[in-house]
């Protein structure tokens, strides 16, 4: 659903006039309701300083449904969320990426992982790409695999890429991009991989279809079930759980443990560690685990 007017029953007591931002006051006992719900809906643990960007984020989505203010926005979702609980959760998530970040990453998966595939009879490879925002690191990673195999050697080989946010989803699934958004990619990755738009495109750039059918995006609470069997050779899981507490963070790396083959790969982000957390990974790399017995 699309930010704008919900299509939940709003109580009439709470569906007042617009009101300004400046009129919005955000109390210590509504942002720890909210911080609650942020919890409890997505795993990420909102810190103090997460404050002004909750006010800026929420006290749109106020304004959006003609609510009185953050405490008749809480109600709203304590008694009975429907879709605003997946706008509410859209709002809060932050989605910052780009193409080829980190770029040690994929330098590792052409030349540790997906090189080696190249003599195999069988090239069976699958990917995911958990927490993938508008979709810069799954098209990365495809982009990585289309040039290091040849096509006829794509056959077997798919991205999975998801996240919680439907509204990044729907971006990275279009596959269409600002051209500022690859501008820092060499000339001959641009011309290959991504269709420049014409008319009232202009400025925009597609990625190539080729790298479009690697990939299956779908929407996905890595707190909930995983509906997918796996296993997967590879997982990147980078930048996402630096939003979580400790005790999530140890689940959620036993899970990734679980769903890879001992050898198989795990990349996470660079301010982030598996120390202490789990012992099911060796570090082979920077931020690139390898899962052992």
């Amino acid at each position: 659903m699309a930010a704008g007017q919900s299509s939940i029953a709003i109580d009439e007591a709470a569906a007042r006039p617009r009101v300004g931002a400046a009129q919005l006051t955000l109390s210590d006992a509504e942002f720890e309701r909210l911080r609650r719900l942020v919890r409890e809906h997505t795993g990420i643990s909102l810190s103090d300083a997460k404050r002004t960007l909750v006010y800026g984020r929420i006290s749109r989505r106020i304004r959006a449904l003609g609510l009185s203010g953050f405490p008749a926005y809480c109600a709203l979702l304590e008694k009975d969320g429907g879709d605003e609980i997946e706008q509410f959760t859209n709002a809060i998530t932050t989605n910052l990426t780009s193409f080829f970040r980190e770029s040690h990453h994929f330098d590792y998966l052409r030349d540790k992982v997906v090189t080696p595939l190249k003599g195999r009879t069988s090239q069976r490879l699958r990917i995911w790409s958990a927490g993938c925002s508008t979709g810069e690191e799954p098209y990365s990673i495809a982009i990585t695999l289309a040039e290091a195999l040849p096509r006829q050697a794509l056959g077997d080989v798919r991205v999975l890429a998801t996240d919680i946010d439907s509204n990044v989803l729907r971006h990275a699934e279009a596959g269409v991009y600002d051209l500022e958004r690859v501008a820092g990619l060499p000339e001959e990755t641009q011309r290959r991989w991504f269709k420049k738009g014409a008319g009232p495109n202009k400025g925009k750039v597609r990625a190539a279809d080729d790298l479009r059918e690697l990939i299956s995006f779908r929407q996905l609470n890595l707190l909930g079930s995983w509906p997918m069997r796996g296993p997967f050779d590879v997982i990147f899981c980078r930048n996402v759980v630096i939003y979580f507490d400790r005790d999530t963070q140890r689940e959620l790396f036993k899970r990734y443990a679980d769903m890879l083959p001992i050898g198989g790969h795990l990349f996470i982000g660079h301010s982030e560690s598996l120390f202490n957390l789990t012992d099911r990974f060796e570090l082979v790399g920077r931020t690139v685990y390898r899962r052992i017995g």
